[in-house]
């Protein structure tokens, strides 16, 4: 008879009224409604069902939704990764990922639409305008994709080292 129950209804308060509700449907239980019974309404003990019953299902449900969950983060995370792999691969000669990553996390903190106080640097490595636009970037380079800044800062690396990160490089 309750093969569900959502979980708003395990809860004492409401698992009572909803009982009775759920009473009215069941054929002769109409006239045990209106005589104003409570908690008994007519059911026998065989089909009444309780909180303990419906729980342990309840607990599973939820636990298998919190491991789909946790099994689809992990899967977009290493699809991240599988990008971020095939993005640095295209990187010119001599610049590896983690220098990068060291440089645009200590820049920016990673955040490739950061923009410094005075406006002046942008984006995850904090470029200015004029740099920028020495590596093939156009427009503002913290409104560019992350990727762009990856690829446009690898270029300036392989170009001039770590000398345009002064305290990052």
């Amino acid at each position: 008879m309750f093969a569900t129950v959502p979980r708003l209804l395990t809860k004492r308060k409401y698992f009572i009224p909803a009982l009775a509700a759920a009473a009215i449907a069941v054929p002769g239980a109409s006239a045990i409604a209106e005589s104003g019974d409570e908690p008994s309404i007519g059911l026998s003990d065989a089909e009444a069902i309780s909180v303990t019953e419906v729980a342990p299902p309840l607990a599973r449900f939820h636990r298998t939704i919190r491991v789909v969950k946790h099994r689809m983060a992990v899967e977009r995370r290493a699809e991240a990764r599988r990008e971020q792999r095939e993005l640095f691969a295209s990187l010119p000669a001599g610049v590896t990922p983690e220098t990068m990553e060291a440089i645009g996390l200590c820049e920016s903190g990673g955040d490739p639409t950061a923009v410094s106080s005075d406006g002046s640097y942008r984006g995850k490595y904090q470029f200015d305008y004029g740099t920028w636009e020495s590596v093939g970037g156009s427009g503002d380079p913290a409104a560019a994709p992350e990727a762009e800044q990856d690829y446009r800062a690898a270029l300036l690396y392989a170009q001039s080292g770590s000398s345009p990160w002064p305290v990052c490089g």
